[in-house]
């Protein structure tokens, strides 16, 4: 026997909403003025004009000769000439290579420890029947206000043999209190009544975290995760104080020394004291170099921020 499946017709589904349509607007609410519409056009051309214009400026500087550079007398706006060679250089070996992979480095371990001991401590914390989650809460907040200070700070890092290690580039900054309340208060959002029933069935606390809480918080551990990312990708300060070996530094910092003319690789150096290649343009290329990773992992992020930050910040 057949089966008549009911298809919906083209009216129908023209009538059906897009999804990248408008929300509908309710009906309390007045229809925008086109005076007010253009107003904010314009606005939002402005903002992104002053955003994107100097990134264009940037990548355009590194993509340019030594020559388009000179003619322009500085920044390039219009490309001209355009030549790979001061990524060549860059990713050639030596100092920038090595830095950009410690920094790379330093933010996928640095990531993986804060998120484990971030989410471990507010998971810990959301749970009101948690050995002294009070006192430790308390605690936590305290440091937000009140901190030791920088000296304190580096005879801590000292004692414990840090410095001129990787780990110095990690442990100081490694957790934030700020996130860990964020998590938190996501965790405490989600409905007591799966933990209480994978309990009845005979699951931990680490198995309970595991499958039910982290799978529900996808939003808020891929912002906070962002978070810290950036954080250590563009961290400088810890290696400026903690590191004097100039082979374990991250890309930040030889940046700055790029663009402070304080120091350069010895084949760099050469080849611009000659004018093969323009200082410009190295210290734009380093520029776009520690640009580029946070600017292809903010979209795909994006997306979770609504839910990950609001939810878990207002409804704690």
């Amino acid at each position: 026997m057949s089966t008549v499946v009911d298809r919906p017709s083209l009216t129908e589904v023209a009538k059906e909403p897009s999804p990248w349509a408008a929300p509908p607007r309710p009906s309390w609410e007045e229809e925008p003025a086109k005076a007010g519409l253009a107003a904010k056009g314009i606005v939002l051309a402005f903002a992104c004009f002053a955003i994107l214009f100097p990134l264009w400026i940037v990548i355009v500087t590194s993509l340019s000769s030594k020559k388009t550079i000179d003619a322009a007398g500085g920044l390039v706006v219009i490309p001209k000439d355009i030549t790979f060679i001061a990524y060549q250089e860059l990713l050639g070996g030596g100092q920038v290579q090595r830095a950009a992979l410690v920094s790379l480095g330093v933010t996928l371990v640095g990531t993986l420890f804060s998120m484990t001991v971030s989410v471990l401590c507010a998971y810990g914390l959301s749970r009101s029947g948690s050995l002294a989650h009070r006192w430790i809460l308390m605690t936590l907040l305290a440091t937000m206000f009140f901190g030791a200070g920088l000296i304190p700070t580096y005879l801590l890092v000292q004692a414990l043999g840090l410095t001129d290690t990787y780990l110095a580039l990690i442990l100081p900054s490694a957790v934030s209190v700020f996130n860990i309340l964020v998590l938190r208060a996501f965790f405490m959002n989600i409905s007591q009544e799966l933990t209480d029933s994978a309990r009845i069935d005979g699951a931990g606390d680490f198995r309970i975290l595991w499958q039910i809480v982290m799978p529900l918080s996808r939003a808020v551990i891929a912002v906070i995760s962002l978070f810290y990312a950036v954080g250590y990708w563009s961290a400088w300060f810890n290696a400026s104080i903690y590191l004097t070996d100039q082979d374990m530094m991250p890309l930040q910092n030889v940046m700055i020394q790029l663009v402070q003319k304080q120091e350069r690789p010895v084949g760099l150096a050469t080849q611009i004291n000659t004018g093969q290649i323009s200082a410009l343009s190295i210290q734009m290329a380093v520029m776009v170099m520690a640009l580029l990773p946070v600017a292809v992992l903010s979209p795909f992020v994006q997306k979770h921020f609504k839910k990950g930050m609001l939810t878990g910040a207002v409804k704690g």
